[in-house]
């Protein structure tokens, strides 16, 4: 049965990029069965047909051939920023600045550790170091993303229980509109929010949706308050440097979407 993927437990600052994200293994071994039975999927989605394509990347990337990307499609890309509250990609204004120069739109995220420190505080430490947003239509809003804890494989959700964990994104989410005006993209697993939050309700009606999924030809099944996906993260690897994604949208709704409508 396919799943969501998780991180392994050996992961470091950029381990989103570094291991292929969470669970490669699993996608790995899923799509070597499929092609062992003809019906491997073949690099993007056929649902992407007319999506615009994007990518996110992070320090391992380090220095991005960005004109290249941009002729083999990338509309747009998430830059990580920040980590907790102490450690910035040391690649950050290059890759950022990098990617806007080349035309692609670009936004930053912060990889969350909700154990280490407050949401206000580590909401902080992310727009002070690139994770801010202007209504100029090239930068997408910031992003949050949080999922199973790749530290300490014995607390997945990070020891906070459900309440806390959602009491923690709601200070982030808080802090982030206060600094930026925007309230944040939440990047997740449906299988994380629904066993970290309860599947929490709290956040849909204001908070776009970047699910993961990679072992499927569609995202599947959404974290149980959303009924659409905004943008889907759906291979480790492929044409594009570091993960691969799609925006749900047409070019200028995605062109929209970065304006803040």
């Amino acid at each position: 049965m396919a799943r969501d993927r998780r991180p392994s437990s050996h992961h470091r600052h950029d381990h989103r990029h570094r291991h292929s994200g969470r669970g490669s293994r699993l996608a790995a071994a899923f799509v070597a069965a499929l092609t062992l039975t003809g019906t491997a999927l073949a690099g993007i989605p056929a649902s992407a047909a007319g999506r615009p394509k994007g990518h996110d990347v992070s320090s391992h990337q380090k220095s991005v051939d960005w004109e290249s990307a941009r002729t083999k499609g990338a509309r747009f890309v998430y830059v990580k920023a920040t980590e907790a509250t102490t450690y910035r990609n040391p690649y950050f204004r290059r890759q950022y600045d990098g990617s806007r120069a080349a035309g692609p739109i670009r936004g930053a995220y912060h990889f969350a550790l909700p154990d280490r420190s407050s949401g206000r505080t580590q909401a902080a430490h992310f727009v002070r170091n690139g994770g801010g947003w202007r209504a100029d239509g090239w930068t997408l809003p910031p992003a949050l993303d949080i999922e199973y804890n790749p530290y300490d494989k014995q607390h997945k959700c990070y020891g906070l229980g459900k309440a806390r964990t959602v009491a923690w994104i709601k200070a982030f989410s808080d802090e982030v509109k206060r600094l930026t005006g925007r309230r944040p993209v939440i990047y997740t697993t449906t299988h994380w929010w629904n066993s970290c939050t309860g599947g929490s309700r709290a956040f849909a009606a204001d908070h776009p949706l970047r699910i993961a999924r990679y072992d499927a030809a569609e995202p599947g099944t959404l974290p149980a308050e959303w009924s659409f996906w905004t943008i889907w993260q759906y291979d480790n690897g492929g044409g594009l440097p570091g993960d691969q994604n799609l925006f749900n949208g047409s070019t200028d709704r995605l062109r929209a979407f970065a304006k803040g409508s």
